[in-house]
């Protein structure tokens, strides 16, 4: 199985950059993930809310593939514990999926059409955290989920 994180928009903080690196690089040894990022879109102040999410969902749709278990990012999706979030991951590993791909969307959410392909959404907080952020906890989280499955001394409980 393959995991991949779709995202718009560059992170711009090499900081932030070099983190996501650093748990890409420790993830190779469980799973392959792909991080594709999206463009941020150019004019949006031409662009309503509802155009810019469709415009966003255009670009999102062009990066998933009809056989992926697609399962969106969203302040409204179901929250996990560490341990839960690792059950999540092993069940889609078990169930013979090629590619599991979460997408985080823009500023204002997906439009219809990318919540209605969704198989399900994940929410890491109640919290409003910057789109760059979220990247860096949802990697750090797959590595941790990871390294519950394997038994390994990252997580405490």
């Amino acid at each position: 199985m393959t995991i991949r994180l779709i995202a718009i928009g560059k992170t711009d903080q090499s900081e932030l950059n070099q983190l996501i690196s650093l748990y890409q690089n420790r993830l190779k040894h469980y799973i392959k993930l792909e991080l594709e990022i999206i463009p941020d879109l150019k004019n949006v102040k031409n662009l309503s809310v509802e155009q810019q999410k469709e415009k966003e969902g255009d670009l999102i749709e062009q990066k998933i593939d009809a056989n992926d278990c697609l399962i969106l990012l969203d302040e409204k999706g179901k929250q996990y514990t560490s341990v839960g979030f690792s059950d999540f991951i092993q069940k889609k590993m078990n169930s013979g999926i090629k590619n599991l791909t979460f997408v985080i969307g823009g500023p204002y959410g997906f439009s219809k059409k990318i919540y209605d392909k969704a198989q399900g959404k994940v929410s890491l907080s109640e919290m409003t955290f910057s789109h760059q952020m979220i990247r860096l906890f949802f990697i750090e989280q797959v590595y941790r989920a990871f390294t519950i499955l394997k038994n390994e001394p990252y997580h405490h409980q």
